[in-house]
């Protein structure tokens, strides 16, 4: 019987496979560098010619047909730790084999399940294949975001990572450049460069690496990004007509199963041979596969509405808190009023009373009083409570009707 060696050459330096423990008591297999001499001082030196020697590096990505070596390179794309039964088995017997995959799926992606599913199937089987950014929202807790993340991570194994957001905002990317997912947790990007970045990533075949102490190398990039926020309404700045995110909101899990992740690991083998059996739902018909029509949810409308009518939204929030606390059927104000209450109700203002006119007049298609009037004048104190004063002005009225009606479209 052949001696196996754990230790490779590649160029003209050396690296050792090594088995590393995990809390879960698992083993990864990771590629260390390790020293000649050390080698030599182990096992001698005739143990070093049997070492295996290849060019270089490549990362070529597969998961059904994984090849550790392509024409004398060594590939750093990692074997994915299941691999779908080696058997085909009818749709009705296999969809009993992954109830809790199924199930969780369903969860997540709502009715928008089979869009979901030609996801993964998509990763599985063409990982290379450009694809929206996914991201899962909710204010909500205990809602299975990080339970997803955490899945996706036991089927694709070493291809996939976790980063902070403020990691992505680093020049330095050498550790998830050559991933097929980069799952980016707690997510509030409030620049417009940041999400430009992302919208770049997403679509581009290329990239810069870029480590601590080296030189930045050109590598081809297939990264798919997943963000999760519990920041529904701006955790990123997008433009109304943005196509490239697929924004989720997820609901929260009534009862919890603390066993509910391994029972889903226990069926990835069995999930993996059902997406390869199961026929896609949708077809490519985008660079994206999918088209901005599939994935265009209320939550993206939310999202873009919010970023792109801030000013209307925060008046229709503060109005909205007025007629909540007040029985009138309408209010009567001038921009004035508004803006007064505004900068009480929110520390920051970037707008003008101009700007609030503007909304008033253009937006809602408001008129003031053709004279100076007197009206009931409400402002807000230091205890965001409502107190009226009388005064004089060319005034708008705004109905309650037109208010809970606009706030109930905002928020859903």
């Amino acid at each position: 019987m052949s001696e196996k060696i754990p230790y490779l050459r590649v160029g003209t330096t050396y690296y050792k496979t090594i088995e590393k423990p995990l809390i879960s008591g698992d083993k990864i297999s990771i590629l260390v560098r390790w020293n000649r001499e050390t080698i030599i001082g182990d096992h001698g030196k005739i143990y070093v010619s049997k070492v295996s020697k290849y060019d270089g590096f490549c990362c070529i990505p597969s998961h059904l047909n994984y090849k550790q070596i392509i024409d004398g390179f060594y590939n750093i794309y990692n074997e994915i730790p299941y691999q779908p039964i080696n058997e085909s088995i009818s749709p009705e017997t296999l969809e009993n084999k992954i109830p809790f995959s199924l199930k969780f799926m369903e969860h997540i992606f709502g009715e928008q399940l089979e869009l979901g599913l030609d996801y993964i199937k998509i990763l599985l089987e063409y990982p290379t294949q450009i694809l929206p950014i996914l991201c899962l929202v909710s204010k909500e807790r205990s809602t299975g975001k990080s339970t997803f993340i955490k899945w996706l991570k036991s089927i694709f194994g070493l291809n996939m990572t976790y980063i902070k957001g403020d990691s992505f905002s680093s020049q330095f990317n050498s550790d998830w450049t050559s991933m097929l997912i980069v799952a980016i947790d707690e997510v509030f990007f409030d620049k417009k460069e940041i999400t430009e970045r992302l919208k770049y990533l997403s679509t581009t075949d290329k990239d810069k690496k870029e480590a601590k102490g080296k030189d930045r190398e050109e590598v081809e990039f297939f990264g798919k990004f997943i963000l999760c926020s519990n920041n529904e309404d701006n955790f990123i700045q997008i433009d109304e007509n943005e196509i490239r995110f697929w924004i989720i909101k997820v609901r929260s899990i009534k009862s919890e199963n603390t066993e509910f992740l391994k029972n889903l690991n226990r069926e990835i083998p069995y999930f993996l041979r059902y997406l390869m059996q199961r026929p896609f739902h949708s077809r490519k018909q985008t660079r994206m596969w999918f088209t901005d029509s599939q994935i265009r949810t209320k939550a993206l409308q939310r999202l873009v509405w919010k970023n792109n009518n801030k000013l209307e939204s925060k008046i229709i929030e503060l109005l909205y808190e007025f007629f909540e606390s007040n029985e009138d059927c309408k209010i009567h104000c001038i921009p004035q009023d508004i803006f007064n209450m505004l900068g009480k109700m929110f520390s920051k203002q970037y707008w003008t009373v101009n700007d609030v006119r503007k909304i008033l007049k253009e937006n809602w298609k408001l008129e003031p009083q053709s004279n100076s009037l007197s009206y009931i004048k409400y402002d807000l104190d230091y205890g965001l409570s409502f107190f009226q004063q009388n005064k004089t002005g060319r005034y708008f009225t705004v109905e309650r009707n037109f208010i809970l009606q606009r706030f109930d479209e905002m928020m859903n």
